[in-house]
């Protein structure tokens, strides 16, 4: 059978977690595969809320969106993430089931443009302010490229800061491949 990989993963913990009419967060929408799960998800009722620098980001989303699930409200912002908390209206703030990050670069696309922890962890502290008790942030490190080993370092020592009264850490990493492989840091909010 075999462990499911760290994407995987991530979707089996957003979807134990995530129901019809909840209001999640892709803060880093790439091609679009978190986006359209977790539209799935929250279904006609919810709202899904997207961000990315890269216009192509957005297109590629809307693109899958289109193509598999045309109905979908997906809020697509470009811009950075660390301005999730602006975007996000205002009586959705504390009500949020699910955050999730994918850090690195745009698959297929220009490689120099990557997330940086200057915006990450505000990020990832904006998203722990949205968050509702029980939801969950997921975060996938990708360490293999220029400054990821620099991000993953930051977010692993912003992760460890975390008060464990309000927060659960969980690292989910196959130990047995390459140190750069991606690996997988989720947070619930107790």
């Amino acid at each position: 059978m075999g462990f499911v990989s760290v994407l995987s993963y991530v979707h089996q913990l957003i979807g134990q977690r995530v129901g019809p009419g909840d209001t999640v967060i892709d803060a880093t929408l790439g091609t679009g595969v978190d986006a359209l799960y977790m539209a799935k998800l929250v279904g006609a009722r919810g709202s899904v809320y997207g961000f990315d620098i890269q216009q192509a980001a957005l297109d590629q989303t809307q693109q899958r969106l289109a193509k598999e699930l045309p109905d979908a409200q997906v809020h697509m912002s470009l811009c950075s993430h660390a301005l999730m908390e602006a975007a996000v209206p205002q009586d959705r703030h504390g009500k949020v089931a699910a955050v999730t990050f994918n850090l690195g670069y745009l698959p297929g696309a220009d490689t120099a443009i990557i997330t940086e922890q200057a915006s990450t962890i505000p990020a990832l502290e904006a998203a722990l302010r949205l968050l509702r008790k029980g939801g969950i942030v997921t975060i996938v490190l990708y360490s293999g490229h220029d400054g990821g080993s620099e991000e993953a370092a930051a977010v692993e020592r912003w992760a460890e800061s975390l008060p464990l009264a309000a927060f659960q850490v969980l690292r989910y990493q196959f130990a047995n491949r390459s140190a750069s492989a991606p690996y997988l840091l989720a947070l619930e909010k107790r």
